[in-house]
């Protein structure tokens, strides 16, 4: 594989969206992800898109694990309707990689899931990003409020964003 130049994080943005990569100890739980073969492009390292993939996969499996999400027969659904991430250094196959979540904000039928992936054992995030999920009845897809044990998960994981960043100047 060859080897990457180094990178540097540009300057902070004065877009609330672009952040630095974030520390660990940012996020409230933690899912476990494997890289695939397929995840890397012609350029050697994973594809922006399976960073997506990733968000989606950890978010859900979480929910899954805590017993709060059915994802074949739950009358109550989450659909994603923004999502974004922010790179700063690549992720390759073989890596392992965690992904760091925490809920930035909790509505009434709404959940800002913010996620960092760390390579391997790295200290701060190659990326981070969000996703909002608006809880929906899976038959008529109108929201609905979250209900009370999908609730109770999400409040133990409510952190706010982390606006200590590890932006460089």
């Amino acid at each position: 594989m060859p080897a990457y130049p180094e990178m540097t994080v540009p300057a902070p943005s004065l877009d609330p969206a672009r952040r630095g990569p974030e520390p660990r100890s940012g996020f409230a739980a933690f899912s476990a992800i494997s890289t695939r073969w397929m995840d890397n492009d012609v350029y050697g390292h994973v594809n922006n898109v399976v960073y997506y993939s990733f968000f989606d996969t950890a978010v859900n499996g979480l929910l899954v694990a805590a017993g709060v999400l059915d994802i074949h027969a739950g009358e109550v659904i989450g659909l994603v309707v923004e999502t974004q991430c922010n790179y700063f250094s690549p992720i390759e196959f073989p890596q392992a990689v965690t992904a760091g979540v925490r809920v930035a904000r909790l509505g009434r039928s709404s959940v800002r899931y913010e996620i960092g992936l760390f390579a391997d054992d790295q200290p701060a995030s190659a990326a981070s990003g969000h996703f909002i999920h608006v809880y929906v009845d899976r038959a008529s897809r109108r929201p609905v409020p979250l209900p009370e044990p999908l609730k109770r998960v999400l409040q133990s994981w409510t952190m706010p964003s982390n606006p200590e960043s590890t932006s460089s100047t």
